[in-house]
């Protein structure tokens, strides 16, 4: 990797000891590494190493320019050796929207406007045939997720004895995501994947890790941007986030439904397809990757989670679940998560 910088970036990219001033700038829950390499002007690039063998880089290079012709602000690729799996990218700053919303509250209004923008710009460029669909099988194996890890390897709960009262439940969700307006959706639209730069909060947001991007339910973006498994709101706040996004989707020409309360259950509904699968990669993270630092994050999820099963009758044998869950956790002496 190093030889490739080098024969990119050149002796721009090297110290006076003639090393690369390269050091780590962020991983995520996959096999990708990122670096920032600072030039000689102070500017930085990134550079993406994806091992081939785990990663392909091409759907990443695909979305970056699909979106960014869309009007979202996604890193620019420089230079390219998906054989290798390396890429080396604009730097969209070391701020995330998390940091900044945990730092200032305050700001949420503004940045979650310039979110929502964004957003909107991708979806109105949407059209089949581009990405893979998000289709009924793709979204049922998430669901699966659930059992397979969160209950069966996370909790140790008989998972087979657990699935009658969920496939139901599972059914329902599917109907109501596929029912949805299907565009293009990032599928990891959240906090971590946001990025802050420059004073006063340029209006269109940095967008990061987009690679596995599909062609699916309008709300599903909506979802993980406003039920964040790293940051959360007050319900009032956040049906104020969710109704300017409903009303300039409707403004925008999206086929919407004129009742914002049809809107909203079709969104926590597809919160709970969402909040299920994100258990059970969280559960998988720790038990097969082994990395636990998702786990303190699990409670917020889970707290989504019930919140809407307990709501709608449809998902009654979902909340009756968790409470068994719950209870189960409690006699045991831990935190539901």
């Amino acid at each position: 990797m190093y030889a490739w910088i080098a024969q990119h970036l050149g002796a721009s990219a090297l110290g006076a000891d003639g090393q690369l001033r390269i050091e780590p700038a962020s991983s995520d829950a996959s096999f990708r590494r990122y670096f920032r390499v600072t030039l000689d002007d102070a500017t930085t690039r990134i550079v993406m190493d994806a091992p081939p063998e785990h990663e392909d880089c091409r759907p990443f290079v695909k979305v970056a320019t699909l979106f960014r012709d869309a009007g979202a602000r996604t890193p620019e690729i420089l230079a390219a050796d998906v054989e290798q799996g390396f890429l080396l990218l604009s730097d969209l700053g070391s701020s995330t929207y998390l940091d900044a919303l945990i730092a200032t509250p305050a700001n949420a209004p503004k940045l979650y406007a310039d979110a929502r923008n964004a957003l909107l710009a991708i979806q109105r460029a949407s059209r089949p045939g581009v990405l893979p669909n998000y289709d009924r099988e793709l979204l049922a194996r998430e669901l699966a997720l659930f059992p397979d890890w969160y209950l069966a390897r996370h909790l140790g709960v008989d998972a087979e004895a657990k699935r009658a009262a969920l496939e139901p439940v599972f059914a329902r969700l599917l109907d109501c995501a596929l029912a949805q307006p299907q565009v293009f959706v990032h599928r990891d639209y959240h906090s971590r994947n946001l990025m802050v730069s420059g004073e006063g909060f340029p209006a269109s947001p940095g967008v990061l890790d987009f690679q596995d991007a599909v062609f699916g339910p309008l709300s599903y973006d909506l979802v993980s941007l406003f039920r964040d498994a790293y940051i959360d709101w007050e319900e009032e706040q956040e049906l104020d986030f969710v109704i300017r996004y409903w009303e300039a989707a409707r403004g925008a020409g999206f086929p919407l439904s004129a009742d914002f309360h049809e809107f909203y259950r079709d969104y926590e509904w597809m919160g709970a397809q969402r909040q299920l699968k994100v258990l059970g990669i969280f559960a998988r993270l720790k038990h097969r990757d082994g990395k636990d630092g998702y786990i303190k994050d699990m409670p917020r999820v889970a707290a989504y989670l019930r919140r809407t099963a307990e709501r709608y009758r449809d998902l009654l044998p979902l909340a009756r679940l968790l409470d068994e869950l719950e209870n189960r956790q409690s006699v045991l002496g831990f935190t539901f998560s």
